[in-house]
């Protein structure tokens, strides 16, 4: 039997380690590049296998071929946050790259089991890339696409199990491995629970925001601006046990309510949650989506109640204050309205829409001039704002008439 010449292998590995490091270091480049557009931004990490590794694996290998062939020279780790995450991760690097295999680690293990997990890409080094930067001893990448918790898992496995000399075979100790791994699995399927309810939240909060916005452009603009209402369809609310719901089912219902205009049932599960009496910071917001509610069905008094509520449980939302002025706005008692917007004004300065909704309070006060100076100063904010545009040139005229 002819044995290999260490020496001789390691001189062929050297040679060609430079080149590897830049490549390694473009690869993560480009990853990262078509990664970015993701929003989870998950984090490439990239190395080369080291000189005693490779010679382990290659004379593992030389008992089954005359020349072995090593497919992770170069390791490329994607690391994302979220289950959901890695086959987004996997669609978009087989869109960007040329893939030669993909195996699923893990895959096979029933529901009794828990092992390691993670989705490996063999991929060709990119042409221009080799061309660049030279040979770097092989044409090809593996990628390992992971989440945090796999990957800290694959780390310790990798210590305790694969790199050691001597494993556990004592079942007591077997049990413990396979219990943190079944703890890091469930946690990995929590977060991603709660990361498809935040999902879902979120949506319905864009949804009921945008809602109210276009109510407060048909109750305020309409004063200042032609504007057109649209018509809006009546859709039944989910059913939901009310008593027995907890707060997230019952705040998700709110929410699907009030999207779905059911105004009456949204402030039926806004008023369950503030009798769950839950901490300040919760009773503040309900309120505050209470008060929407309220302000949505043109329930305009009690819209302000909700909203002074949710400023004595938090005198630091800004948005409660703002609200409160909107409604004082349409009920053209413009005084309180420039009250309520200064006092929004003095906790977070910066709202381009607050002084734009103040200016307007100012013009129907007639004073122009502190009504273009809120205009201008929301336009500095956001100089695409168009409504505000259009107001600062009303006024600019209306002064012009005036002096």
């Amino acid at each position: 039997m002819k044995f290999p010449d260490r020496n001789t292998i390691k001189k062929q590995y050297e040679a060609h380690s430079g080149p590897r490091r830049l490549v390694i270091r473009d690869i993560i480049d480009r990853f990262e590049e078509v990664l970015r557009v993701l929003p989870s931004h998950p984090a490439v990490r990239g190395r080369q296998k080291d000189f005693g590794s490779f010679y382990r694996k290659y004379l593992k290998l030389l008992k089954s071929r005359e020349e072995p062939i090593i497919t992770d020279l170069i390791g490329i780790r994607v690391i994302c946050p979220f289950l959901e995450d890695l086959k987004l991760v996997e669609r978009t690097l087989r869109k960007q790259f040329s893939i030669l295999e993909v195996d699923k680690k893990g895959a096979h293990f029933s529901f009794k089991e828990f092992g390691y997990e993670s989705i490996h890409l063999l991929i060709n080094i990119p042409p221009e890339i080799m061309e660049k930067r030279g040979n770097p001893g092989c044409g090809v990448a593996e990628v390992q696409i992971r989440t945090i918790l796999q990957d800290a898992w694959a780390e310790v496995e990798h210590e305790l199990v694969y790199k050691a000399e001597f494993t556990p075979f004592d079942d007591p100790l077997k049990r413990k491995l396979a219990a943190v791994n079944a703890s890091l699995s469930l946690a990995d399927s929590i977060f991603q629970e709660i990361r498809t309810y935040q999902k879902q939240l979120n949506g319905e909060l864009d949804k009921r925001r945008d809602s109210f916005y276009r109510k407060i452009g048909e109750e305020t603009d309409a004063l200042l601006f032609e504007d057109v209402k649209e018509q809006r369809d009546e859709i039944s609310p989910e059913s939901v046990d009310i008593e027995n719901a907890t707060i997230d089912e019952l705040l998700l219902n709110a929410l699907y309510a009030h999207n779905k205009r059911q105004f009456a049932d949204a402030i039926r599960f806004y008023s369950r949650i503030l009798d769950l009496k839950p901490d300040n910071s919760i009773v503040s917001l309900i309120y505050k989506h209470r008060g929407m509610a309220n302000f949505a069905q043109s329930s305009y008094d009690d819209a302000i109640d909700d909203f002074s509520r949710a400023l004595e449980y938090d005198p630091a939302s800004y948005k409660a204050a703002y609200y409160r002025g909107v409604v004082k706005s349409v009920l053209r008692r413009y005084p309180g309205a420039v009250e309520d917007f200064s006092l929004s004004l003095s906790i977070n300065p910066y709202q381009n829409f607050t002084l734009y909704r103040r200016a307007q309070a100012y013009y129907h006060l007639e004073d122009y001039p502190a009504a273009l100076g809120d205009c201008e100063a929301s336009l500095a904010l956001s100089p695409e704002f168009e409504q505000a545009g259009r107001f600062r040139d009303m006024l600019k005229d209306k002064l012009k008439m005036l002096g």
